[in-house]
């Protein structure tokens, strides 16, 4: 059986380039693309500036929003690809501040539970794609696209949460899973790069029995 849509997330670190593979991928399939709220995210600043007082907060945000996309998604009649998983949230983020000191246990837990309370109702992604990078990369891209709340971004947050990116990808059994080397692909200004991810993208997709086609061909 052939499958007629396909819900596709891109995962990975803080400057990794997933909204731009998720907008490359989206122009190329022809499919819908939902992103990261984070230009319109009324806490990420007050975060980076205070990340205990503004963290739970933050990863509350984050929860509601990508339940919502991620119920759209699953409810939509197209193919879609999704700028960062709802599981990236809780299994990354929130335990990476909970373990540091920015999150505490009482607020953690309840995140926690509310997020296996929303997640037992979800269908997950067909199909995973991380984007591993080394903390250098990810420096270095955070830096190119000059967001002025995210230049401060110790290097030890990064490190921690490559740490916790890796035991997560590990562990997850949901679906499939793809991992991109990134740390010498540029997707986005090679073209011989982007061929290479379309022509692995393309491979993992027709594994799990979606039919690829270009926005060109599809009617």
């Amino acid at each position: 059986m052939k499958k007629e849509k396909v819900f596709v997330a891109v995962a990975g670190n803080i400057g990794s380039g997933k909204s731009s593979l998720t907008k490359l991928l989206s122009e190329h399939f022809g499919w819908k693309a939902y992103y990261e709220s984070v230009d319109d995210n009324p806490y990420l600043d007050d975060f980076y500036k205070d990340m205990k007082r503004w963290s739970f907060n933050l990863q509350i945000y984050f929860l509601s929003k990508r339940f919502k996309d991620h119920m759209e998604i699953v409810n939509s009649p197209y193919s879609i690809i999704q700028d960062r998983s709802i599981y990236e949230d809780a299994e990354i983020f929130a335990r990476n501040l909970y373990e540091m000191g920015n999150m505490d246990e009482r607020d953690y837990k309840n995140y926690v539970e509310l997020f296996n309370i929303m997640t037992s109702f979800l269908k997950p992604p067909d199909l995973i794609i991380y984007l591993r990078a080394n903390v250098d990369t990810l420096l270095h891209q955070i830096k190119l696209r000059g967001r002025s709340f995210e230049q401060n971004i110790p290097r030890e947050y990064l490190e921690r949460l490559n740490k916790h990116y890796e035991d997560w990808v590990a562990r997850y059994n949901l679906g499939k899973i793809l991992i991109l080397e990134t740390d010498d692909l540029d997707f986005v200004n090679d073209r011989d790069d982007f061929k290479k991810v379309i022509e692995i993208v393309s491979e993992e997709l027709e594994k799990i029995g979606y039919e690829v086609k270009t926005k060109r061909t599809q009617v």
